[in-house]
This record gives structure tokens, sequence and C-alpha cells, in this order.
């Protein structure tokens, strides 16, 4: 992996604006910094005004592991789409089959609640997904213990993947990031693609990702299919300016 900040990735990122692309966005970890309690993230008003710019001018996609209602409120411009819980909220049109394949998870989570509680794990439920956060808990080993033995029992219905200190699930078969962009792409009319993430559910991007598009992660990672990384979110706000200047934004 080479910085996409450097000569080969700043002659790509010129390359990528001339063919119009989609620009997509993962939220937590890449424009907003992690943090101890995913409902105090933000995005700091700079960056917000470089989407807004850039929106005026490409389509700008966020693609999340969070709800798409929880994003956009969050979000201080328009745009073009943002599609939530992973990938899954296109597939809402078997939503309430997909809500009910969940219900177990629900009443075993339930059951276990005080359990839950003592051992610092916050459990998020999205619909189409539910999210085991442990970051916030003393003994963190210990808890990804618990989540792990409680989701033994989910069965081939369900999807699980880890996270950032955190353990997701959803129903099996519904589509992931890397569905959501070439739908996006698609659905745009775009020739081409820009994404970028953090985590381990923004592979299913990366890997996908046809030549012509360009892939950026956040972090370095040997074991990463993107093509370009960033060391930290705080260089994405320097990324976005380089994508303004080729973009005449």
């Amino acid at each position: 992996m080479r910085h996409v900040l450097e000569q080969s990735g700043q002659a790509a990122l010129a390359a990528i604006l001339q063919r119009n692309p989609l620009l997509g966005f993962d939220f937590d970890g890449t424009l907003a910094p992690i943090v101890a309690r995913p409902d105090h993230a933000r995005i700091s008003q700079s960056v917000a005004g470089k989407l807004r710019r850039l929106a005026a001018r490409l389509p700008v996609a966020i693609v999340t592991g969070r709800s798409a209602v929880d994003v956009l409120r969050r979000l201080d411009f328009e745009p073009y789409c943002v599609v939530g819980n992973h990938g899954a909220d296109l597939g809402s049109d078997g939503g309430a089959e997909a809500t009910r394949v969940l219900d177990g998870l629900r009443q075993l989570l339930e059951a276990q609640a005080t359990e839950l509680v003592h051992a610092g794990v916050t459990v998020e439920d999205k619909e189409l997904s539910i999210a085991l956060h442990y970051r916030l808990s003393p003994h963190p080993a210990q808890a990804l213990a618990l989540i792990r033995d409680l989701l033994r029992g989910t069965g081939a219905e369900c999807r699980v993947f880890s996270g950032k200190m955190v353990e997701n699930v959803m129903p099996a078969g519904l589509p992931d990031k890397g569905a959501a962009m070439h739908h996006l792409v698609r659905r745009c009319g775009a020739a081409s693609a820009l994404f970028i993430g953090d985590d381990i559910n923004d592979e299913a991007v990366f890997a996908s990702a046809p030549d012509d598009w360009l892939t950026v992660r956040i972090g370095r990672d040997p074991a990463s299919r993107a093509h370009y990384f960033l060391d930290s979110t705080a260089e994405v706000g320097l990324l976005l300016d380089r994508l303004m200047t080729h973009a005449g934004a």
C-alpha cells in the first residue's frame, strides 16, 4: 500500500477525478473520528464544508454501518445518498423478514441484559443489524468473549463480523458495502468510483472494486485490499482539498 497523498497517489486522484466518479465515504473512523460513545461522533465543520462543495460537483455517498437516519442528522450537507446498516439498507424491501431473523438474538440479548451491562457492553439495534459495542468495557477481552459466546447460537441465518471494538450481526444474504457501492455507481451513471473507509466491513468495497476505481484505507494494513492509505482521519481533510482542486470545486 502507498500513501495516497504521495506522488503516485496524487496522480491517481487526478486521473479518477477526470472520470467524474461517485465519491463514497464510510462515516465512523473516516469522516468522523471514532469516539468512546457512538452518539458523540461528529464531522468537523471544515470537513463538512469541503464535502458540501464536492457534492455540488459530484455525487457523494455515505456508506456506513450506522442507520441512514442516524447519519443524516449528523451531516451539514446533502449527499447524493446515504446507505446504512453496512449496505443492508439496499435490501430494505425485505426488511420485515430481515428483522424477524434477528428477533431470536433480540430475545437472547434481553435475557442477558444485566450481564451485558456489567461487562460494559452496549447493544445498538438498527433494525437490519445489531451492534454490540465493548469500547467502554473495563475488561474488553472478557467482554468480547461474552459477546462471542452469546453469538454462537445465531446460526446460518445471520452473518457475524467484527469491527473496531464492536461485533456486528445482520441477516445473511443482505447486501454489503461492496454491493452498495456497485449499485450506487450504476444508479447515478458514474464512470468510476472513489471509496474511503477504515474497517473490516469496508474490505467488501476494496476487494470488489474494479481496476478503474480508487480505494483508500484509513490506517496502514498490509492485509487490506485497498489501493492506498491515509495514516488517520486527520488527513481526510487534506485528501478532500486535493479532490476539490481536481474537481474545480
